[in-house]
């Protein structure tokens, strides 16, 4: 399905998938100034310094992957259409990763009450749009545009016509989310209402390795950590590092396995099915961090991390052996190893979970933009977001004084 809508000398329009992209446009916007080499891994694309971090997700492999593996599309109720903005009738100058969806599922920003309030009153809630990267609670940029000097006319041109879209396609509403600070500012501007969450994220304060984080840390709570360390290896536990070309088609067999116990016990259904794997493999291996867990010649837990220029995001665990903080060794402190010995400056470990607090992740802000075509459920998600806004900011300034930080060296973000 394609509609095009003209505004001033610019062009809208949706595709039903990337396919109908060239690669090196999407990139361009997705990332500007970097580009994925062979190697799967990223790098700068000039020598003019990329105006923002590199970010995997948003990545013409990592999106492309997800389509053409069947993780999105056919009956999986997320049906790609990005929106597009051409210049005249020119080259993408702006896009947008958006999906139609009929479910509420694999999305980490929940709206199951609103859908339930909306259905019961007489409303039809389904399809939306979900404009995000599927299954993957990663704040990033979600109104794509490559000249950040030129960005805010062409976010606000992607804001409004995926309100636009919602009109034309008689949706319920237009869900953004993880959003940037800039994506943020443009979205409140067209009237979308403003959502905000918490995640636990490690931020570095120029630790030069995970002793030099322990050190400012108090006494206490340095020695948990240590002990949970030592623990978690007790039982002739090795870990291991995989990247790159090192990277088999073993390992993601291995790690399937975990991903697969862990999505059914978790979830009951996982999203992404081994194809995905194999393509990620193939298409951002540079970018791809396995830190595995091996018992003897056994692997026995393992996480999946993505890379970017300066955060390492861990986005899946699962282990076929119960060892007592192993969870917490693959997960956070291995993370950490990891982000300080590559020199990133950030881990985020996914959504939830304030047991990470204790492992020096601090509670961090996300936000989403929410556009609602009907006047009464958009009043009352209105209200409802702003008690809910005051509720996590007061929540959030609680769980920071439960940070283990030596008092005076608490982080700020």
């Amino acid at each position: 399905m394609r509609r095009e809508t003209t505004a001033t000398s610019f062009t809208v329009e949706t595709v039903a998938g990337l396919g109908e992209v060239e690669k090196s446009a999407w990139d361009r916007l997705a990332n500007p100034g970097w580009e994925v080499g062979p190697d799967g891994g990223f790098r700068e694309a000039g020598a003019a310094r990329p105006p923002r971090p590199f970010n995997p997700f948003l990545s013409y492999a990592f999106l492309s992957a997800l389509e053409d593996s069947g993780c999105v599309g056919g009956r999986t109720g997320w049906y790609p259409r990005h929106l597009l903005v051409r210049e005249g009738c020119g080259g993408i100058v702006a896009a947008a990763p958006a999906y139609l969806k009929t479910h509420s599922q694999g999305e980490y920003v929940f709206d199951y009450g609103w859908a339930d309030a909306f259905e019961r009153a007489g409303g039809r809630y389904y399809p939306k749009l979900q404009v995000s990267v599927p299954f993957t609670p990663a704040t990033g940029p979600r109104l794509l545009v490559a000249d950040e000097g030129a960005g805010s006319p062409l976010r606000d041109l992607l804001a409004r016509g995926l309100a636009a879209m919602a009109d034309q396609l008689d949706l319920s509403s237009v869900h953004v989310t993880f959003v940037s600070d800039a994506d943020r500012a443009a979205l409140a501007a067209a009237g979308y209402l403003e959502r905000t969450g918490t995640q636990f994220h490690f931020v570095s304060d120029g630790y030069a390795n995970f002793d030099a984080f322990l050190a400012a840390l108090a006494s206490r709570k340095r020695k948990q950590i240590r002990r949970e360390r030592r623990d978690a290896l007790a039982d002739d536990i090795e870990i291991e590092w995989v990247s790159g070309s090192d990277l088999t088609e073993d390992h993601w067999d291995t790690f399937y396995k975990f991903y697969m116990d862990t999505g059914s016990r978790k979830w009951g259904r996982p999203y992404l099915n081994r194809q995905f794997f194999s393509l990620l493999g193939e298409r951002l291996a540079g970018s791809t961090v396995l830190i595995l867990a091996k018992r003897g010649r056994r692997t026995v837990a393992g996480a999946l991390n993505l890379m970017g220029s300066e955060t390492l995001f861990g986005r899946y665990w699962g282990c076929v052996e119960d060892h007592p903080f192993l969870h917490f060794e693959v997960c956070y402190y291995q993370a950490i190893d990891f982000a300080l010995a590559h020199g990133l400056t950030r881990v985020e470990a996914g959504a939830q979970g304030e047991h990470k607090l204790l492992r020096g992740y601090r509670p961090t802000p996300v936000h989403s933009g929410h556009w609602v075509t009907h006047e009464g459920l958009r009043d009352a998600i209105g209200a409802y977001l702003e008690r809910e806004r005051r509720s996590v900011a007061a929540d959030g300034e609680a769980l920071g004084e439960f940070t283990p930080f030596r008092k005076g060296e608490r982080q700020q973000d």
